[in-house]
């Protein structure tokens, strides 16, 4: 059985796939909101929980083994489980960790909302990605979607540092009914917009699959399909590095330029909005230019534009020259995402891309995991400024697996 059962767009009347995409979109939108945030309230954090940057690296843990668990569930669910209930399911489960970590409960609690943000997440990014993926003009609409995610990583660190630095710091929690409230809304919006899609799957006539054992079977083949594919784990090393280096960059700029550059917590919480707002412009704007170039020769370039100016970032210690560089870094570094999309949705096929997606996926937050959390680890022992040499060290490993991708699927018509 397909693991990707979505109904060609081509069929639908245009209000109805506008409407499914600007949900995705949406749902790519409150994702950027939460995951945007979290840089600019690191300093709240630690100040209200006591804590030091070994124990923020829970955060980081916890985000990992909710993607991790929706890489083990997402091949057997999908066999029970049409494409609507995984984008409401993963709603809920955003609204669930919002609800909980606007009450402020103590850190273990804390740390595993946010097990239930990413699993969320993991279930609505993968199968918003594997809907747009099959619609015309893919990569303008994945570069649509995944712009909205960056408009959501710009404007969370607005909206948080503007609530935790109003009074007393001890309020900071109170940022998260708004993406609560967003939250609601982008559960209304999914199950509007793919209600036809909110089912369980029924299994054609003569197809013994209704069996739990051959359900389970099926979901093995699948996953063993999937994971015998050299692509599939060429593109996974990919976004390991490469969400490994943005959100290390996002998550710990704030602390660098307070502890490092002796900058003002106030001002300096704002900065990670220029990182994320260089992203949603070069994920608009750099989308179609990529495709028409060839995307395999302008990922390579932005790669190289990205490390010259992270050693800027680095090297010039000025406040406002690091602000400059690490929007410009974001920038260049916007298609990265959509791209990686765009080639996979060339490279698998309908049968796997689900899987080979939400596989990638998990192993780039992996690297969204470990290296933010090493990173913080290294910082307790060794001050913030640890933090350039790893971003040095994850660009250039995202620009040399790259380098590995096949090239004969990559042509354009």
């Amino acid at each position: 059985m397909d693991s990707m059962e979505v109904e060609s767009p081509q069929v639908e009347r245009p209000p109805r796939l506008l409407l499914k995409l600007i949900s995705a979109g949406f749902a790519f939108f409150v994702a950027g909101v939460n995951d945007g945030s979290l840089g600019s309230l690191i300093p709240y954090i630690r100040d209200a929980y006591d804590i030091d940057t070994n124990m923020v690296a829970v955060v980081y843990g916890t985000t990992f083994c909710g993607w991790f668990f929706a890489a083990l569930s997402n091949s057997y669910l999908s066999q029970y489980l049409d494409l609507g209930v995984f984008l409401v399911l993963g709603a809920i489960l955003q609204v669930i960790a919002h609800t909980l970590r606007a009450w402020l409960p103590p850190f273990a609690l804390f740390a595993v909302t946010f097990f239930f943000a990413s699993l969320g997440q993991a279930y609505q990014d993968t199968y918003a990605n594997t809907f747009v993926a099959t619609v015309n003009s893919a990569h303008r609409w994945l570069g649509f979607i995944h712009a909205m995610y960056m408009a959501g990583c710009l404007a969370g660190p607005f909206i948080s540092t503007a609530v935790a630095s109003a009074g007393a710091t001890s309020h900071w929690n109170l940022f998260y009914t708004a993406p609560l409230g967003l939250g609601v809304v982008n559960l209304v919006l999914a199950g509007i917009a793919f209600r036809e899609m909110i089912t369980l799957k029924r299994p054609a006539e003569g197809d013994g699959s209704t069996a739990p054992e051959s359900k389970k079977h099926m979901a093995i083949l699948e996953m063993k399909k999937t994971l015998s594919s050299p692509s599939v784990w060429v593109l996974s090393l990919y976004f390991f590095f490469f969400l490994g280096a943005a959100i290390t960059a996002g998550g710990w700029i704030v602390e660098y330029l307070v502890h490092v550059r002796d900058g003002d917590l106030k001002d300096m919480g704002y900065v990670p909005a220029g990182f994320y707002g260089g992203g949603f412009l070069g994920r608009l704007i750099l989308a179609e230019p990529t495709y028409r170039l060839g995307e395999r020769r302008m990922i390579l370039v932005y790669v190289v534009l990205c490390l010259a100016l992270e050693l800027v970032f680095w090297l010039v210690p000025n406040i406002i020259t690091a602000a400059v560089a690490i929007s410009l870094f974001g920038f260049f570094s916007g298609p990265f995402f959509a791209t990686g999309v765009s080639v996979a949705s060339k490279l698998f096929t309908a049968e796997t891309r689900s899987s080979a997606l939400v596989f990638i996926f998990v192993l780039g937050q992996v690297g969204g995991s470990i290296f933010p959390a090493v990173t913080g680890i290294l910082a307790a022992q060794a001050g913030v400024k640890v933090l350039q040499p790893m971003l040095v060290g994850l660009l250039g490993a995202t620009g040399v697996t790259w380098l590995f991708l096949p090239k004969a699927r990559l042509h354009h018509d």
